[in-house]
């Protein structure tokens, strides 16, 4: 069986936290990675942003990155990429004809890739299944979205995808239920498979080795950590807000120091987020505090464990996520999680088992909840330990196996 995966707007191989980078690029890494290992050939044809970097790349066995020059090849901001798919198009029909290969599935995703898959199926008369990732109509619907947000193309696309695909993966019951509620979609053809997580590389890193790993000295400092791009819809202002209000509790009582680590996003993103949290020079100057947020920018994946293991807690502020992976990840390191209930996160995030939710857009919850997990006795523990458990059920592995079961289903259908 060969597969046509494809990833238009984003490459898997990229490194994490930037712009157009996050839990999609782990996706579609991991799944290829581990289907490959299964002997399914897999083709990840993605948009050249880089005219040095080599057109093919053959990182694992049986897989292949196939980088197809569409527009400039220079990163781009997704909502301009709509113009750019036709010649997209032309590009991995080339790459097929001149490789002498034939595909007998397309899997798409996010909704640039969908309408690709739809018009390469068309000419292959192969099946397609599509994983929006995430929900036009839903992000513009968040308090950080609204009209203009997202590609004005994009709402109208994703009904279309939907009524024309084989196939629709969601990753939790709450994206199929938003699919059906919001687009119209048939149930009947949306299978709800949940993501993975590489249980190898995120395990328990004993916290005193992690935080000396990350630079942390001062064993009594209790340390937030944020790891995601830095786009409004992971409501990082949210948890700047909270922040300065558990700083002020913690301050006059003489409590242990309090800082919080940002993974993800480049200098500029970074900076409109110190612009946007006024309330840090006002703590800052009141309470005589150092810098307590550090923007760290892209982390390497093998790096991430330390963070995670290192920090007390995880938190995840965000206005919409459809499944969320960093949590799943910081779960599988034994860290707590607190999180927006929004979308696919109290499927992941088990309230008072795995971690702590909090309504969406509530900076004084938010703090209420991490104050909590750092400073109520064994909580933080007894949270770690069941995530831990949790994640264990979440494995790349599964994933695959249930993927290419999909596969042979389709296969079968449309024989």
């Amino acid at each position: 069986m060969r597969i046509a995966m494809l990833s238009v707007h984003t490459c898997p191989l990229a490194v994490l936290g930037g712009k157009e980078t996050g839990g999609m690029n782990v996706y579609v890494r991991e799944l290829s990675r581990e289907l490959g290992r299964r002997g399914i050939a897999v083709d990840v044809f993605t948009r050249s942003q880089d005219a040095a970097v080599p057109y093919v790349h053959a990182p694992w066995p049986d897989v292949r990155v196939v980088h197809v020059p569409a527009g400039p090849e220079a990163p781009l901001d997704r909502r301009l990429l709509f113009q750019h798919l036709p010649e997209f198009v032309a590009g991995v029909r080339g790459f097929a004809a001149a490789q002498g290969v034939g595909y007998d599935l397309v899997h798409s995703h996010y909704w640039l890739s969908g309408w690709v898959g739809l018009q390469l199926a068309e000419g292959w008369h192969v099946p397609v299944m599509q994983m929006f990732h995430t929900l036009g109509r839903l992000k513009e619907s968040a308090p950080s979205g609204g009209p203009g947000s997202e590609a004005r193309e994009r709402s109208t696309i994703e009904a279309e995808i939907m009524g024309r695909v084989d196939r629709i993966v969601a990753a939790t019951p709450a994206d199929r239920s938003q699919m059906v509620a919001h687009y119209g979609a048939d149930p009947v053809r949306i299978t709800v498979l949940p993501p993975g997580v590489d249980l190898e590389l995120f395990r328990p890193i004993p916290q005193d080795e992690a935080r000396r790993y990350v630079g942390l000295t001062d064993r009594s400092e209790r340390l937030l950590l944020f790891v995601g791009r830095l786009d409004p819809v992971k409501g990082l202002n949210v948890l700047l807000e909270a922040l300065c209000s558990l700083i002020r509790q913690l301050a006059p009582q003489g409590g242990p120091g309090l800082c919080l680590a940002v993974i993800g996003g480049d200098a500029e993103s970074a900076e409109a987020a110190r612009e946007e949290a006024f309330c840090l020079d006002e703590v800052k100057e009141r309470y005589g505090l150092k810098e307590m947020v550090a923007f760290l920018g892209s982390r390497a994946q093998d790096t991430l464990p330390y963070y995670y293991s290192a920090a007390d807690v995880c938190v995840m502020p965000s206005h919409y996520e459809s499944f969320g992976l960093v949590a799943l990840e910081a779960m599988a390191c034994g860290t707590p999680v607190v999180a927006s209930h929004v979308g696919g996160l109290p499927y992941v995030v088990e309230d008072g088992q795995t971690g702590l939710l909090v309504p969406d857009n509530d900076p004084a919850a938010l703090a209420e909840r991490l104050w909590r997990v750092l400073n109520e006795p064994g909580l933080r523990q007894r949270l770690g330990a069941r995530a831990h458990e949790v994640a264990q059920g979440y494995s790349w592995r599964r994933v695959a196996e249930a993927h290419a079961a999909l596969y042979q289903e389709l296969l079968r259908v449309r024989a």
